[in-house]
């Protein structure tokens, strides 16, 4: 927790529902474990569409298909998700639940490895949202900067690792400490990219915004 628990509580109590079909999908996410956005960044990704007002978005890490369906939600109708996921046991649920939502048709699922399909993708995007492995988000800079549009908006998920982001190395648990360097090289590239203005924000676990010049 890296905002008191307190005030984190009463901004959750002013939030609105989602949609039905995200508010279902959402409780079978945490009943099963599953690791999703949290209320406060909702409502600050919802905040972030209606701003920006992207038609093409690639998310790094779908999950059981959340975040995805609550970008399409609030995106305009013309917009299309580009979505990656490697881990094989949440790939059939996210496309049911694309299908649930009757979205199949404007989220595209890619299978694989994000390291490796990033390189396969073409375009570029407007929006890109990054909540997949941690310790991964500096492998995959290159590739997203290349994917990004100047102009567009790259938000990074937890990146402050529960507080764990401003203690030293030494004070990290040993198996911690690989991702505590990668995560702390990747916030410093985004602070110091020429070709980035970037905003670190002390929301949930910590996010970052970033548009390219």
């Amino acid at each position: 927790m890296i905002v008191d628990e307190r005030i984190i509580t009463f901004i959750n109590s002013m939030d609105t529902e989602n949609s039905e079909i995200l508010e279902q999908i959402e409780k079978e996410a945490r009943a099963d474990s599953v690791p999703i956005i949290r209320r406060e960044m909702q409502s600050f990704l919802r905040t972030l569409l209606m701003l920006k007002k992207p038609v093409h978005i690639l998310e790094v890490g779908t999950a059981v298909g959340f975040s995805a369906l609550l970008m399409s939600e609030y995106a305009p109708e013309e917009c299309r998700i580009t979505t990656i996921e490697n881990y094989e046991k949440r790939i059939p649920i996210a496309r049911e639940n694309f299908r649930r939502a009757g979205k199949a048709d404007r989220i595209t699922l890619i299978e694989g490895d994000a390291a490796e399909v990033l390189t396969e993708l073409t375009g570029e995007y407007d929006f890109i949202f990054m909540d997949a492995a941690k310790g991964q988000y500096i492998h995959y800079f290159p590739e997203v900067m290349r994917l990004l549009a100047k102009g567009g908006c790259l938000v990074s998920d937890n990146v402050m690792q529960d507080g764990d982001i401003i203690e030293s190395r030494f004070a990290v648990e040993r198996r911690n400490r690989t991702i505590h360097a990668r995560m702390r090289e990747y916030l410093y590239e985004l602070k110091h990219n020429e070709e980035l203005v970037t905003s670190i924000i002390p929301l949930g676990d910590g996010v970052t915004v970033s548009i390219k010049k």
